[in-house]
């Protein structure tokens, strides 16, 4: 029997890894081999809404932040709203994160989390996050592009990772970029060099909505849903 979208996407987390030299003070951060709990939690959750070979069409973050799929193992997902919307509970771990809000008031006003996974795969351009330490010693979520050296070091992963997820049986008619500076314009550049899709769709990221225009955040949702309609069903 084939494969359904939630193997394929249990196998790539499960054998997810990051061997290049990293610029000083940065560290991968890699869910699922450091939380307790979070690799049952994310097959739990891609079983429940990916048990199928449907096809869907790739929304891209920039790369996991450590409340978001840091503690859950799933992209803008944090385990309040893993427990209250999709049912499944962290034992001993409770984040909120302000993009999870975001995210998933566009999942509400889409039809609910089942209808919306059905049509869509939420990821990472860099499927890994990664994590700078302060002077007092707190560790801050890091971005791919944070740094020329660290770009260059994670480029491999992030080209490959994407050949990969192409196999799951994605859309590649288009893709949504959250981030319409850095992440969006890295990734367009990417996307004309090796062809993954065939049009590149940068949306408001969801930390920048709810940072700076939280007060308009319904037209925000309004504009994520019509990006979504201008395309159409995924269909089987």
């Amino acid at each position: 029997m084939s494969k359904t979208f939630a193997d394929h996407v249990i196998a790539f987390n499960e054998q997810l890894s990051f061997d290049a030299v990293l610029p000083a003070g940065i560290r991968v951060m890699n869910p699922f081999r450091e939380q307790a709990g979070v690799m049952d939690v994310m097959q739990q959750f891609y079983k429940k809404y990916y048990g199928d070979r449907r096809r869907r069409r790739l929304i891209l973050g920039i790369n996991p932040g450590r409340l978001g799929s840091g503690s859950t193992g799933v992209p803008f997902t944090d385990t309040k709203r893993m427990q209250e919307v999709c049912g499944i509970t962290i034992p001993g771990m409770k984040t909120h994160e302000p993009s999870s809000v975001f995210i998933y008031d566009v999942i509400a006003a889409y039809g609910g989390p089942a209808v919306f996974y059905q049509d869509l795969y939420i990821g990472s351009v860099c499927p890994l996050g990664f994590v700078s330490r302060t002077a007092g010693g707190k560790e801050v979520n890091y971005n791919y592009y944070d740094s020329k050296e660290l770009t260059k070091a994670a480029l491999p992963l992030i080209v490959s990772s994407l050949e990969r997820q192409l196999t799951f049986g994605l859309d590649r008619e288009v893709c949504y970029v959250m981030g319409t500076g850095k992440n969006a314009v890295f990734f367009t550049q990417l996307n004309a060099e090796h062809g993954f899709f065939g049009e590149v769709v940068p949306l408001e990221h969801p930390r920048f909505v709810m940072q700076y225009k939280a007060k308009t955040k319904d037209l925000y949702v309004d504009k994520y849903l019509q990006a979504f309609a201008d395309v159409g069903p995924t269909g089987q």
